[in-house]
């Protein structure tokens, strides 16, 4: 269920407090609100092979939620990334970067060649690192992110559930959502 005068077609992203606690599903509460690596979360939880899976990467524009997210001029390009994280082969989140062009410069060129490397791992090795609060957001059919999320996972749920927040290296934002899928609630 949508936030009260919201449409369930329209994407709302809320910072997690205006979320009540009932609506997040409890199984998932623990995942959406960790403030610690994604990717070093599922390494210790999978017990299996974790791997990264490249679904798409390039010059794209932005949705406009992103485009606001980050502060661009919404005809502007970013550099989108979106990849799956598996546990044996399993996908148990999707993951979609958006990099303004002004981010990938310096240090930071070498994200737009991270191949099947996880961006957590870079993100988090970076001492100097910066991370904005964690907004939340029920994704259900109809929004782009949905079918792009649950594309090749079975049988589509009625909803998932995201978070997303903005991470700063060196100052310069990079927009990270993160999408996660029935096989996490039910880790074998």
């Amino acid at each position: 269920m949508s936030p009260p005068g919201r449409s369930p077609r329209v994407l709302h992203w809320a910072l997690h407090t205006r979320w009540l606690r009932n609506r997040v599903p409890s199984v998932l509460r623990p995942w959406l609100l960790d403030r610690g690596s994604l990717t070093d979360r599922i390494r210790e939880t999978c017990g299996g092979r974790f791997s990264v899976r490249v679904i798409g990467e390039g010059w794209q524009r932005p949705y406009l939620d992103e485009v606001r997210a980050l502060s661009m001029r919404p005809a502007m390009l970013g550099w989108v990334r979106q990849v799956q994280l598996l546990c044996d082969d399993t996908p148990w989140v999707f993951a979609r970067t958006v990099m303004p062009v002004r981010t990938l410069s310096g240090a930071q060129r070498r994200l737009i060649r991270l191949g099947s490397r996880p961006l957590g791992a870079f993100l988090f090795a970076d001492p100097a690192m910066q991370r904005t609060d964690v907004e939340l957001a029920r994704i259900t059919p109809g929004n782009a992110l949905f079918g792009s999320a649950s594309a090749g996972v079975g049988a589509r749920p009625d909803a998932l559930w995201g978070r997303r927040s903005v991470f700063l290296l060196a100052g310069k934002p990079l927009l990270v959502t993160e999408i996660f899928l029935p096989a996490i609630e039910s880790p074998a």
